[in-house]
């Protein structure tokens, strides 16, 4: 892989690529501490807040930057998080992250998210065992078939996968807002574990219909880009935070933003992206407390609404 330049490799090591709070404000706070949530088709219990690895892992063959990863994992694993995202359209995030477990020495608590890309079926086999041997793990808790490509093909393998004992739930995913009839459709239509798609105080279209689809079928969620790749926290950083904040403890945008997620009924978990220590503990912070209940909910997106 090719060396990152000097310039790149400051701004990964230097710059939060997804991490900080964002601002909803205020309404009556849930007093009960909420760190976990079940998932739906098992009950399995996991971290509200996980950590992705878009952009901010695809660090190459940097000894430095895959250094400075496997502390931002470390900081994860220490705060109490399991859930690692990535895919094999992430550039060298795989490579990096089953560097990272290798130095942490392979985290028990681990639960392994990654997803299949590629247009073929026989193909996404090949994929997804090329995935699993740069993680350096036996299998992955979860796989998903990633925007929806070839999901037809895709989708038998994986639930034949989990019958097997080769996986232990199966996904779908979409991002930035794409495709979201298709996948509506399929969630009606397949017995899914898992959904993945972008859910912010911004882009709120799931609202409608993915969530309360998922609460129905009991489809796990997990929330992609919160933080808008850090535009929204970008936008909302230009202010202080409200002093109405402190009522669902929240001491930062990133973790307003993060509560305004995790306290939908339907959120699994959301999956934040940095580079940073500092802010991978303050996301997985956002999980503690107190969250929003509907009127604080509503409340906060009123707010960010008419900044």
């Amino acid at each position: 892989m090719a060396h990152i330049p000097n310039d790149t490799r400051r701004r990964l090591l230097g710059a939060i690529v997804a991490a900080p709070v964002l601002g909803p404000a205020m309404v009556r706070a849930q007093q009960p501490r909420r760190t976990t949530r079940a998932i739906p088709s098992s009950g399995e219990a996991i971290p509200l807040v996980g950590l992705g690895s878009w952009i901010t892992f695809n660090v190459g063959d940097d000894r430095v930057a895959r250094d400075a990863s496997a502390e931002v994992m470390r900081a994860f694993f220490q705060a109490g998080g399991r859930l690692i995202d990535s895919s094999p359209m992430y550039g060298s995030a795989q490579e990096v992250i089953g560097y990272g477990l290798k130095k942490l020495g392979r985290p028990a608590n681990l639960f392994a998210v990654d997803k299949v890309w590629i247009s073929g079926g026989a193909e996404g086999r090949v994929q997804m065992e090329t995935s699993r041997r740069l993680w350096g793990i036996p299998r992955f808790d979860l796989l998903q078939v990633h925007n929806l490509l070839s999901w037809q093909a895709h989708l038998p393998t994986l639930f034949a996968m989990k019958a097997a004992g080769q996986l232990r739930y199966v996904g779908i995913t979409t991002s930035h807002g794409r495709r979201h009839d298709e996948m509506e459709k399929i969630m009606a239509s397949q017995p899914l574990d898992f959904v993945q798609l972008t859910y912010n105080l911004i882009d709120r279209e799931v609202e409608q219909r993915l969530l309360p689809l998922a609460r129905e079928r009991g489809i796990a969620i997990i929330v992609n880009r919160p933080f808008q790749q850090g535009a929204l926290l970008d936008r909302l950083g230009r202010r202080p935070l409200p002093s109405w904040a402190a009522e669902i403890d929240c001491t930062s945008w990133a973790q307003f933003a993060l509560k305004f997620i995790i306290s939908h009924p339907a959120v699994t978990c959301a999956i934040p992206a940095t580079t940073r220590v500092a802010h991978v503990r303050e996301n997985v912070g956002a999980a503690s407390g107190r969250l929003p209940d509907q009127a604080m909910r509503a409340r906060m997106a009123a707010f960010v609404a008419a900044r």
